[in-house]
C-alpha cells in the first residue's frame, strides 16, 4: 500500500510559554517552479533505487524548510496490514542521541551542569573517575557497552533493563573499558543512557517528561515521545527484512541512546529548529557540531551527540543514523543548502544508508556518483 501527501510548509506550532522558546526567524519561500524541480529530482532517484526494492517506511525531504518529497510506503505492521500515514511514529534508534545531547547541553547553557563534570558526581561508587560527561557526549569515555557486557554478564535477555540497571551493572560489576578515556573515539550507547539519567538527576524530571516539556511541546513535535516500558501497547512493531515479528529483549528497555518514537514532519520540525535559537544558543549549537577526534585523518568525524561529514571541497553534513532490531533511521541536515534528509523504516533495509547518502548530490557537491542500484 502506498500512500502520498506533500504539504507546502512545516505545520510549526511552538509553544510560547516554554522556557526555551525563542521566535523563530521567517524562512524562504520556495515558488512552485522550485518545489517541482526538487521533486523530481528526488523522485526520479528514488525510484531508480530504494522504492524498487521491499522498502516499508517513510520518505521526507525538503529545501529551506518546505517539504518537497513525502511519501509513506507500506504497513505499520505486516501482519494485519494497516497503512502507514504522516502520523505513525517510528523508532528513530540511534537518531536519538543528538536530542539527548540537546538536553544536556540545555541543561549546561542554563548553569546548572559542567560539561567537564565527572560521571562520578551524579553515581556515587561509580568505577571510572577519569569519564565526563564531555566524552560521554563525543563517545570519547572509552565505557564498554552495555548491549555487550550485560549480555555476557548473565543478565536474563527476557528481563527489560532499565537505565538504573545499567547504571547498577558499571558499578558493581566493574566491566573493563573498551579503550583509555580520552584517547580514541568508540561509539558507545552506555554513554547516551548515562546522559539521560545525568538529565534526571539535574533536572529532577524523568528523561520523558524533560524531553516533553524542554524539546517536544516547544517545538510542536506532538507526535514524538520517548518510550518506556509503559508505552508498549502504542508501540509501532518492526519485522526483519523477511517481515518476521522483531521480538524484544533486554536491551529495549534503557533510553536516551534510542527508544525515542517521531514521525517525519515532526522530525523536519526539529531539523528546523537549528537554524534558530530555539533551543540553544549559537554558541552553544556551534559546539555541538565541532569534530572532537581527529586522532586520524577521515572526512567522518563526531561532535556532541551529532556525526559530522566532512567533504574535502568544504561542505559539511550534519547528521545522524541509527538501527534498532527491524528500524532503520537516516537524518541529514546539508546546512549549506538548507535541505533535510529522512528516511525512516519498521522493516529492516540497511540500504537506506548509501541512498540517503548518494541524494546529498542532489543539491550540491558532495562526491561519489548519484545512483547506488539498490534492489
Amino acid at each position: 500500500m502506498i500512500t502520498w501527501s506533500c504539504q507546502s510548509g512545516t505545520g510549526k506550532e511552538v509553544a510560547k510559554n516554554s522556557p526555551v522558546f525563542k521566535a523563530a526567524a521567517p524562512k524562504p519561500v520556495l515558488s512552485e517552479a522550485e518545489k517541482k524541480k526538487y521533486h523530481d529530482l528526488v523522485s526520479n532517484f528514488l525510484d531508480r533505487n530504494l522504492l524498487r526494492g521491499s522498502f516499508n517506511g517513510a520518505i521526507l525531504v525538503a529545501k529551506n524548510g518546505v517539504p518537497v518529497y513525502e511519501r509513506y510506503v507500506g504497513f505499520r505492521d505486516l501482519r494485519t496490514k494497516d497503512s502507514l500515514t504522516a502520523d505513525t511514529k517510528f523508532q528513530i534508534a540511534s537518531t536519538s542521541k543528538p536530542f539527548t545531547a540537546t538536553a544536556v547541553l540545555q541543561l549546561a547553557q542554563q548553569g546548572k551542569l559542567d560539561l567537564n563534570a565527572p560521571v562520578s558526581q551524579f553515581f556515587p561508587g561509580f568505577p571510572y573517575p577519569d569519564v565526563t560527561v564531555k566524552t560521554l557526549l563525543n563517545h570519547r569515555s572509552g565505557l564498554p557497552n552495555y548491549l555487550y557486557y550485560m549480555e555476557k554478564g548473565n543478565w536474563d535477555r527476557k528481563l527489560l533493563a532499565t537505565n538504573n540497571d545499567v547504571i547498577n551493572t558499571l558499578i558493581n560489576w566493574k566491566p573493563g573499558k573498551a579503550y583509555r578515556t580520552n584517547s580514541n573515539f568508540n561509539y558507545c550507547n552506555t554513554n547516551y543512557v548515562l546522559l539521560a539519567s545525568i538529565v534526571e538527576k539535574v533536572s529532577g524530571l524523568s528523561f520523558p517528561q524533560y524531553m516533553k516539556q524542554n524539546i517536544f511541546e516547544p517545538l510542536g513535535m506532538a507526535n514524538t515521545y520517548v518510550h518506556t516500558i509503559q508505552d508498549s501497547a502504542r508501540t509501532t512493531p518492526s519485522f526483519d527484512g523477511y517481515g518476521r515479528l522483531w521480538a524484544l529483549d533486554f536491551s529495549d528497555g534503557p533510553y536516551g541512546d534510542k527508544n525515542i518514537y517521531s514521525t517525519p514532519r515532526d522530525l523536519l520540525k526539529w531539523d528546523q529548529a537549528w537554524y534558530t535559537n530555539a533551543l540553544l544558543d549559537k554558541a552553544m549549537m556551534d559546539s555541538a557540531v565541532v569534530a572532537y577526534s581527529n586522532e586520524r585523518p577521515s572526512q567522518h568525524n563526531y561532535g556532541l551527540g551529532w556525526r559530522l561529514l566532512q567533504i574535502p571541497n568544504g561542505k559539511k553534513v550534519v547528521y545522524h543514523n541509527g538501527r534498532w532490531h527491524g528500524f532503520n533511521s537516516a537524518f541529514a541536515r546539508l546546512t549549506d543548502e538548507n535541505v533535510t534528509i529522512i528516511i525512516i523504516t519498521n522493516r529492516f533495509n540497511r540500504y537506506i544508508y548509501p541512498v540517503a547518502r548518494k541524494m546529498y548530490n542532489l543539491f550540491g557537491d558532495y562526491g561519489g556518483k548519484d545512483d547506488v542500484g539498490v534492489e
